[in-house]
């Protein structure tokens, strides 16, 4: 049912506690016959319960006690005021005197209305003063709040967008064999990166003896040795990087025989028992195919 203001200033006043003996008595009674105004005054109870939460207990000091027992033992109870009977004119008072006698009452009335919202409006503030410090401190430091007035942590799913895959660069091929031989080692290049890696295919080296990559270019005073070939099938190294592309792919591709462990100087001591050169294998992605 709709209840008026008045009626809803009572039911937070008493959640409150600020109502005095008659008043509380009045909004018992309203509980005891209406359950949608009970539930109204234990809404009122929820909202300002966090206030007590906040605020931590406070026990008075014992001479605080004393200090009232003392002032209540000296208290003498007040004799009651007695009115004198009003004159007989006064009983027969005129309708103008009645109305101001009314009017005074509604302003009475109207003010104990006015002070009883102040007092909701006031806790009203209060209450979002306290929420929104709760929320501060949630989060900054949650640990500080009980458990049950926590923010829960929130999981949330980003779906993963495929990344689109890298173009594909142009790689180069070198058959390394004698002159009408069969081939001894395959050399591939990748264009992006000058990395390249050998692959054994019919040589062996003696016992004592290594296998070792050059270099040669006419932009070079002399070979430059790209490392040994290790005994594996394969071999893989990144030193192409530090040449020039074009140079690259233009030069001759050369292996010696050196003692165990390559040439001690960097310069080769045997003539190039294999070698060859790169051809485009794959074209770069942006190339018309062919």
């Amino acid at each position: 049912m709709a209840y008026s203001d008045d009626h809803i200033a009572l039911a937070a006043e008493y959640a409150l506690g600020t109502l005095d003996a008659d008043e509380r008595a009045q909004v018992e009674t309203m509980m005891s016959v209406d359950k949608d105004f009970t539930v109204m005054v234990h809404a009122w109870e929820h909202k300002l319960a966090v206030l007590n939460q906040m605020v931590g207990s406070v026990e008075p000091r014992p001479e605080l006690w004393d200090r009232i027992r003392t002032a209540v033992g000296h208290s003498e109870p007040q004799a009651p005021l007695m009115l004198p009977e009003p004159p007989a004119p006064l009983v027969a008072a005129s309708v103008e005197e009645l109305a101001a006698v009314v009017d005074n009452a509604n302003v009475i009335r109207l003010t104990a209305n006015a002070r009883r919202w102040r007092t909701v409006a006031s806790f009203t503030s209060a209450i979002a003063a306290v929420l929104v410090a709760m929320i501060g401190v949630g989060l900054v430091l949650p640990d500080v709040l009980p458990d049950r007035m926590r923010p829960r942590p929130r999981t949330q799913i980003v779906e993963a967008k495929a990344l689109p895959a890298p173009a594909p660069s142009a790689q180069y091929v070198a058959v390394l064999q004698k002159e009408g031989g069969s081939p001894a080692f395959i050399l591939t290049v990748d264009g992006a990166t000058r990395s390249f890696t050998v692959r054994k295919v019919g040589a062996s080296a003696e016992p004592g003896k290594s296998f070792e990559l050059w270099l040669i270019s006419d932009k070079l005073p002399r070979p430059r040795s790209l490392g040994v070939i290790g005994g594996s099938d394969f071999t893989s190294r990144p030193v192409l990087a530090s040449y020039d592309s074009d140079m690259v792919k233009a030069a001759t591709y050369a292996v010696t025989v050196e003692q165990a462990g390559g040439s001690p100087d960097g310069s080769p001591h045997s003539a190039p028992v294999f070698s060859g050169m790169l051809i485009e294998a794959v074209p770069p992605a942006s190339a018309p195919a062919r």
